[in-house]
């Protein structure tokens, strides 16, 4: 499990638990979707049909070959009692061998029908699994920033879970019943129309009472679906973020927002497995009701000799076998609205706004110099509402640039704008005299090297994390890096070095050791323009001191951006940014800023003032 950065304080996901719950919108609309993602499979389909179909057709013969020997045992039976004969046992026997050899080539169909299914609904799952990571790859930032890692995670695991179940059980389901239906309805003709008649006057009430409940359970599934997503979201968040929720007693809270949530995701997966429930009971009796109206015919057209014991035995059969299916694709029915519901939210997510296509005629740079310049930019997070207003600077190869200012001023924006993390609205960036957007995104990325504030290591080796930086780096050189970075030191002093693995929350290190080997991944890196966000934020202040020497080296020809809140950090940089308001309000050297007065000048000395008073206290 990776360590996200920027991860959000246990209030993040409040605006998304209490979110209006939607009911399911396009039902036929989102079966048609997924129908054509099945196109793929057409020929294992068919093939699964064909094996359904001779594996019915195998079933069904089964009774009315079975009727013959119940037949012909009737007669025997009544020719022993009048003394005109005996009962055919050998007759009966291959009677019984035969429709015993029917049955086992059936259960052979439906075996090789189901192993087909599961693996085509494997490869569903995995192909729909691949499908959304690779759109969330391609996905903008501004996406994350308005959805919960939960509601994202709910698509990847819960929904395509339910289609991996539809798939492989209710979808073998579908098929055989319909077959069945209609292979028991032509046996059921043969032997008498009347009986079939009055056998079929329960179809049109059992699909009144289909209707009535699948119209009420649809809408309690889309809520099912929706809440679980909701609910997956708000404890991955708290069990991220568990340390600031008991810092701040927000255990109370928690709990009462988890239980809302819950209490709702209770209300309508029991709503909905409760009316799922009423289907098998209802159609039963209704199906009892046919049972009752055919015995009835039987006997009759039986006393008038217009249909043989066997033939009603048999038809006895149809009638249970033809009920069946019915009632199967009636609670599938149910299923298929949880289906629909969890194939909405994925294919919603598939269709989703993707980053701005890369240019098809990239450029490329042979050598970086790292001249970087802003040309009145113009940015928001919502473009009616602009946080950026008219951001112009130059970075020439080689320098430092400072970018400072009040939390809120869009320093860090400007860092996202030039990685094209988001686009700008007016306005270009241009490296060494090309507009950003001429580059693809992967090539202009690797011109940069990022050390943030918030740190981000996976679970794996200190080695392997260092390594991420330049992934085909030879371990001396990921040494190598490490002390360049003040690393190796406290490296050695772990137990397993270099090989030690980090855990899932990267709790087996300390903060401003985590920071250390991002700042080492950077070294490894070697890019020709730095980004350096609060780089030394988490370090006391001997590391701090260690790791500007080191920085200085690594900034010696290369342009380096730096985004600081203390202001002693950024003294010796060739050019300070002053920002306020989304707009540079002052630029200039450390002493120059100092000299006019300004807002530089009422920053630092703030500062200063601080120190002063800490160091006195």
């Amino acid at each position: 499990m990776m360590r996200r950065p920027g991860q959000q304080g246990p209030s993040a996901g409040h605006a998304v638990m209490g979110a209006p719950i939607q009911k399911a919108r396009d039902f036929k609309g989102t079966m048609r979707k997924l129908i054509q993602y099945l196109g793929a499979y057409r020929g294992l389909m068919l093939l699964v049909l064909v094996f359904a179909v001779f594996s019915t057709a195998a079933n069904i013969a089964g009774p009315k070959i079975l009727g013959n020997a119940t037949t012909k045992l009737f007669e025997g039976v009544m020719a022993k009692l009048s003394g005109t004969g005996d009962i055919d046992f050998a007759y009966i026997g291959r009677v019984a061998l035969i429709t015993l050899f029917l049955y086992i080539i059936s259960s052979f169909f439906a075996y090789v029908q189901g192993w087909i299914m599961a693996n085509v609904s494997t490869d569903i799952s995995y192909r729909f699994r691949r499908d959304l990571s690779e759109k969330l790859n391609r996905m903008p930032l501004k996406y994350f920033d308005g959805t919960t890692y939960g509601e994202v995670l709910s698509r990847f695991t819960n929904d395509v879970d339910t289609l991996n179940q539809t798939l492989s059980q209710s979808l073998t389901q579908i098929i055989t019943s319909l077959v069945t239906v209609v292979g028991v309805l032509i046996m059921m003709l043969a032997i008498s129309w009347k009986m079939t008649l009055v056998a079929l006057i329960v179809i049109p009430l059992s699909m009144v009472t289909v209707m009535l409940i699948v119209k009420q359970s649809q809408k309690f599934f889309k809520q099912q679906q929706d809440y679980l997503g909701h609910v997956n979201g708000h404890v991955e968040e708290m069990y991220g973020g568990h340390i600031v929720m008991k810092a701040f007693n927000g255990e109370e809270e928690s709990v009462a927002k988890f239980d809302e949530s819950n209490n709702t995701l209770y209300d309508t997966a029991w709503k909905s497995q409760f009316l799922s429930g009423l289907m098998m009971p209802i159609m039963m009796f209704i199906g009892n009701l046919g049972y009752v109206a055919v015995a009835i015919l039987g006997g009759y057209l039986a006393i008038r000799n217009a249909i043989t014991v066997g033939d009603i035995q048999a038809f006895i059969q149809y009638v249970r076998s033809f009920m069946q299916p019915l009632t199967q694709l009636a609670n599938i029915s149910n299923v298929l609205q949880q289906t629909a519901a969890a194939a909405e939210r994925v294919f919603e997510f598939l269709a989703e706004d993707e980053e701005t296509p890369d240019t098809q005629t990239p450029v490329k740079l042979e050598n970086v110099k790292g001249d970087v310049a802003f040309q009145n930019v113009r940015f928001g997070y919502d473009a009616t509402k602009p946080i950026i207003h008219n951001f112009s600077a130059q970075a020439k190869p080689g320098s430092k640039i400072a970018i400072v200012g009040p939390t809120g001023a869009g320093k860090t924006t400007m860092v996202k704008l030039l990685m094209r993390f988001y686009d700008v609205d007016a306005g270009k960036i241009l490296v060494d005299g090309r507009d950003i957007r001429d580059f693809t995104r992967k090539d202009l990325r690797r011109m940069f090297g990022m050390v943030l504030q918030d740190t981000w290591l996976y679970n794996g080796s200190i080695m392997e994390n260092i390594r991420y930086g330049r992934p085909d780096a030879t371990d001396d050189e990921v040494i190598a890096a490490a002390q360049m970075a003040h690393v190796d030191h406290f490296v050695h002093t772990l137990p397993e070095g270099y090989n030690m693995i980090l855990n899932e929350e990267t709790s087996n290190i300390s903060q401003g050791q985590m920071q250390l080997l991002t700042i080492a991944r950077a070294f490894l890196a070697d890019p020709k323009i730095l980004i350096l966000d609060e780089a030394t934020s988490s370090v006391d202040t001997r590391t701090e001191v260690l790791i500007q020497r080191a920085m200085n080296n690594l900034m010696k020809n290369r342009t380096s951006f730096v985004i600081a809140h203390r202001l002693s950090t950024v003294r010796d940089a060739d050019l300070i940014l002053v920002m306020n308001h989304g707009d540079i309000i002052e630029q200039g050297t450390h002493k120059e800023l100092l000299a006019k007065g300004g807002f530089y000048h009422e920053l630092y000395m703030s500062q200063f003032k601080r120190t002063e008073e800490s160091a006195a206290a």
